[in-house]
């Protein structure tokens, strides 16, 4: 059992608090329930549905979801990333809904939930998870895949009467999106460091080639021995053909040595 993380902690906290003041408020609750009809008047609604439940069990199963498979998530993508997928998969689920359930309106955390699940079996396929009430192992990969078939199944049967499949697919559909992206932007900034650092190394190079050659050239040739200067004019006569790097280390440390490095 991993300790609740902090963003965790705050959306268990925000969507329990939710649940109570609006039970005792049905006005609040009909202000902030997402309707694709009248999104364009009330845009919040993208964001506000996900802290609203139509009962304890819609809030539980939720919240369980969130408090089981968040929080290693979180440790693993960090606080910034996590809160990210969460809300962008809540709105992307309310998008999906929106297509395709274009006359109901909808509540829930369900979308930013399964974007939850999508992440955890993303990065810990293998994690075994026993289901209840029968104690059955399943792997997070199998578990979370047979969610995803469940609600394509569901939704496009029109089965499962007053269950938003379609905000389920939009939520895990935008975590695991945004999962590749932030994979794709990491190995890009990875590449972008590795490319500045072997610019940094070259320019570093070229410096101390340019300096190498410079005393290279500064290599009293009538002082030295008659086979020593033939050689090392031979390499002088190489590198102004084909540069420094056409040199071997050996020939290289030769020429170091006649100048006296």
């Amino acid at each position: 059992m991993y300790a609740l993380t902090p963003w965790v902690q705050r959306l268990l906290v925000a969507n329990v608090t939710m649940f109570v003041v609006t039970a005792t408020s049905p006005g609040l609750f009909n202000d902030l329930v997402f309707d694709p009809r009248l999104v364009f008047l009330r845009p919040w609604t993208l964001i506000s549905y996900m802290f609203l439940h139509a009962g304890l069990g819609h809030l539980l199963s939720n919240m369980i979801g969130l408090f089981f498979f968040g929080p290693r998530l979180e440790m693993r993508i960090g606080g910034k990333a996590f809160i990210q997928l969460y809300f962008l998969a809540g709105i992307g689920g309310a998008l999906f809904h929106a297509v395709f359930a274009t006359s109901a309106s909808m509540v829930g955390a369900s979308g930013a939930v399964y974007a939850v699940l999508v992440g955890f079996a993303y990065y810990y396929p293998r994690e075994t998870i026993i289901l209840f009430p029968i104690p059955i192992p399943v792997q997070a990969w199998l578990l979370v895949s047979l969610y995803v078939m469940y609600s394509v199944y569901a939704g496009i049967s029109a089965s499962g009467s007053g269950v938003a499949h379609f905000a389920h697919l939009g939520g895990a559909a935008v975590g695991f999106g945004f999962l590749k992206w932030r994979q794709w932007r990491q190995g890009g900034s990875k590449r972008d460091f590795q490319r500045k650092m072997e610019s940094q190394i070259g320019a570093s190079r070229f410096v101390g080639d340019r300096t190498a050659v410079s005393r290279w050239k500064g290599i009293p040739l009538e002082s030295l021995h008659e086979l020593n200067r033939e050689e090392v004019q031979r390499l002088l006569d190489k590198v102004a053909d084909g540069g420094p790097s056409s040199l071997s280390a050996a020939e290289r440390g030769f020429l170091d040595r006649m100048a006296g490095g």
